[in-house]
C-alpha cells in the first residue's frame, strides 16, 4: 500500500479522535491540555507557512490550536506528523517547519512525530548545527508504531480508539503479502470493535479505517463480509453491513439504473453523495463539488461505480481528469 493510500485513513482518524490520538501516543502532552476548552484544525495555516520549504515527501501533518490546563490563558500550537517511510532529512524538517510557525505565530510549539515505517532502528528525534561556536540542537517526542508490536496484550487491552487505529497499521503492513492472513485479522479487528463495546458511530468510524487500510481481492473481500454479516446477526448489531457497505452498493445500483434508463443525472450525483460520505466521511465535500460539475451520465456512472474500489479521492479523481 502506497504512502497515499494511508494518507486518507490516517488524516480522517486523527481529525476524529484528536484528544484520543494526543493521549494514546503522547501522554504528557494530552495532560496539560484543556481539553473543555476544545481545539481547532489550522491545516491551511501550516501549508502557508511550510509551502516553500519542501524538504522530503510528507506523509500526514496537522496542525493544531490548542489550550493549556496550567491556569494561564494562552494556546500552543501541536505539529503533529504521521510518517510513512524513512526519510533522510526528516529530523531537518521537523525543526524547518517547528522554526517557521514560531516565527509566524510567536507561540509555543509542541513538533510530536509518529513513525510508521518498517525499520526499527530508524528513530529520527533531533536536528542539531553547529559552526564556529554557534549551535542549534532541537529535540522532538516521537513515537514507533513498530515498537507496539511487542506491546500487542496492552493494544487489545485498550479502549482508546487509536488502539485499534495501530493494530489495523500494523496487521496492513504485515500481512502485505499474505492475504488470507489479512483477511482473518481484518476479521478479527472488526468484530474486536464490537467486543470492546464502542458505541454504533465509534463502530463505524474505526472500520472505515480497518476497511482502508486492508484491502483484498474480491474473493476474500466477499468472504470477509460473509463473516462479518453473520457475527452482526448473532450480536443483532448490523452497523456495519447496513451502513458501509450495503448502503454503497444499493447506492451504486440504484444511481446507475435510475440515472442511466431514466437519463436523471440528478440521481447520480445525489447517489454518488451518499456514497462518497459513507466511505470517506467529511473528506467528500472537497470533491463533491468538481463531479457536481459533470453532464456526462456515463462518466458520473463510472465514477460511482469505482467508489467500492479506491482507496483515496486523489484515485477517483483520476477517473474523470
Amino acid at each position: 500500500m502506497s504512502n497515499d493510500e494511508y494518507d486518507s485513513p490516517w488524516k480522517e482518524a486523527i481529525e476524529t479522535y484528536f484528544q484520543e490520538c494526543i493521549e494514546f501516543f503522547f501522554p504528557v502532552a494530552g495532560e496539560g491540555i484543556d481539553w473543555k476548552r476544545g481545539y481547532t484544525f489550522l491545516d491551511k495555516e501550516l501549508q502557508q507557512v511550510v509551502r516553500d520549504a519542501e524538504l522530503g515527501q510528507r506523509f500526514v501533518d496537522k496542525l493544531v490550536q490548542v489550550w493549556r490546563l496550567n491556569g494561564e490563558e494562552r494556546w500552543v500550537l501541536i505539529h503533529l506528523e504521521v510518517q510513512s517511510n524513512e526519510e533522510t532529512n526528516f529530523a531537518q524538517r521537523m525543526y524547518v517547519y517547528h522554526y517557521r510557525l514560531f516565527d509566524r505565530y510567536n507561540r509555543s510549539i509542541a513538533s510530536l512525530a509518529v513513525l510508521g515505517d518498517d525499520r526499527p532502528t530508524w528513530k529520527p528525534d533531533q536536528f542539531s548545527d553547529e559552526l564556529w561556536g554557534c549551535e542549534i540542537k532541537f529535540k522532538f517526542p516521537i513515537v514507533k508504531l513498530l515498537d507496539y508490536s511487542q506491546q500487542w496484550t496492552e493494544l487489545e487491552a485498550s479502549s482508546n480508539p487509536f488502539a485499534t487505529v495501530v493494530m489495523a497499521h500494523l496487521k496492513a503492513k504485515e500481512t502485505r503479502q499474505d492475504n488470507q492472513r489479512r483477511k482473518q485479522w481484518k476479521v478479527d479487528l472488526t468484530k474486536r470493535l464490537y467486543e470492546k463495546g464502542y458505541q454504533r458511530e465509534d463502530i463505524i468510524n474505526l472500520f472505515r479505517f480497518i476497511d482502508w487500510v486492508m484491502r483484498l481481492p474480491e474473493d476474500l473481500e466477499n468472504s470477509f463480509w460473509q463473516e462479518v454479516t453473520q457475527y452482526e446477526e448473532e450480536k443483532k448489531m448490523p452497523y456495519i453491513t447496513s451502513v458501509e457497505r450495503r448502503g454503497i452498493e444499493q447506492g451504486i445500483k440504484q444511481g446507475i439504473e435510475q440515472g442511466l434508463e431514466e437519463g436523471k443525472r440528478q440521481v447520480l450525483i445525489e447517489s454518488l453523495q451518499v456514497c462518497l460520505e459513507l466511505k470517506f466521511g467529511s473528506e467528500a465535500l472537497t470533491i463533491l463539488p468538481e463531479i457536481a460539475q459533470i453532464q456526462n451520465v456515463e462518466i458520473l456512472s463510472a465514477i460511482l461505480a469505482s467508489i467500492k474500489t479506491v482507496n483515496n479521492l486523489e484515485e477517483l479523481r483520476q477517473i474523470y481528469q
